[in-house]
């Protein structure tokens, strides 16, 4: 190992060493960079805005496969947020947001409220119980920004509560998308519903996107958005470009495991009771003086019932 190398902040050791990986990664020039700018002319672009761990990634691959349908498919990418770019991360990753993509409509992927995104577009939302999304969020990050086992659970929560690169606290994010229910320009599920009738999920994502299919079509949506068809290509959904960013510059090996599809999905089994009872109280101080909802299942009744 070099000098340069050995003077590089690896994969950390607690919550606030993050920091130090990101701030190491923010280093250097961007000569390609460009940032997004809306079309003039053409349909709306559609932003895939999930709050982190909450069904990005299966929208992103949801959406590609649709807009890609008529054709075959499209799984001739490296990396998912290749062909839906992260919005958040294109200064990280020195990336044209203006470059063409490969279909119609423009996809982008977000995590941000709906305040902080371009006006004027289209936006898919997936809502997800947030102990859960603690859950996922710390199996994500355990072994890969963090040297698997160094931080516990319980010393978690200043990474969760930060909801990952641009992005805002989870229930910021909950509460600006509560509130665009029923609106025109957005489409707010919850990500239970999603996974439960996949198929129902893949018809309401064409309509709102503008995007015709027929059963061949959702056929093969429904099989690219299947839990084992993505674990199968794992490597697409990895997030291969911020592996390759963050091992030349913060010396985190890319060999780490990203993968954000996991052979099962997270449970509330292993989340700990002062964990929970955190959550709950936060829950109760933000969300259920403006929504009405005792809790995250209540919020979801109502979202599922949209959709009728």
């Amino acid at each position: 190992m070099t000098q340069d190398a050995a003077a590089l902040p690896g994969p950390a050791r607690s919550a606030d060493g993050v920091g130090a990986i990101m701030d190491a990664a923010m280093r250097g020039e961007r000569p390609h960079h460009r940032a997004y700018e809306p079309l003039g002319q053409g349909p709306k672009d559609v932003f895939i805005t999930s709050w982190a761990k909450s069904g990005t990634t299966l929208m992103q691959q949801m959406f590609h496969q649709l807009r890609t349908a008529s054709a075959g498919g499209d799984m001739d990418f490296d990396d998912i947020s290749r062909v839906v770019p992260w919005d958040d991360t294109a200064y990280l990753l020195d990336f044209d947001m203006t470059a063409p993509q490969r279909a119609a409509p423009r996809g982008f992927k977000s995590h941000r409220e709906y305040e902080r995104l371009p006006a004027g577009q289209r936006y898919v939302v997936t809502l997800r119980d947030p102990k859960e999304t603690f859950v996922s969020h710390y199996r994500f990050l355990d072994g890969w920004h963090l040297e698997r086992g160094a931080v516990t659970m319980e010393d978690f929560m200043p990474l969760w509560l930060g909801g990952g690169p641009g992005g805002c606290d989870c229930f910021t994010h909950l509460l600006s998308w509560h509130a665009r229910l029923g609106e025109a320009d957005s489409l707010v599920m919850t990500y239970r519903a999603v996974v439960r009738d996949r198929a129902a999920a893949i018809r309401r994502l064409a309509d709102f996107c503008d995007i015709a299919i027929g059963p061949t079509e959702e056929a093969l949506v429904y099989e690219r958005t299947s839990r084992e068809f993505m674990a199968a290509h794992r490597d697409r959904f990895d997030d291969g470009m911020i592996c390759r960013i963050l091992e030349e510059k913060a010396g985190v090996p890319a060999t780490s495991d990203s993968t954000k599809v996991q052979a099962t999905g997270s449970t509330l089994d292993a989340l700990p009771p002062a964990i929970a009872e955190t959550i709950d109280a936060m829950w109760a101080e933000r969300v259920a003086p403006v929504t009405g909802h005792a809790d995250f299942a209540s919020l979801a009744a109502e979202v599922d019932a949209a959709h009728g």
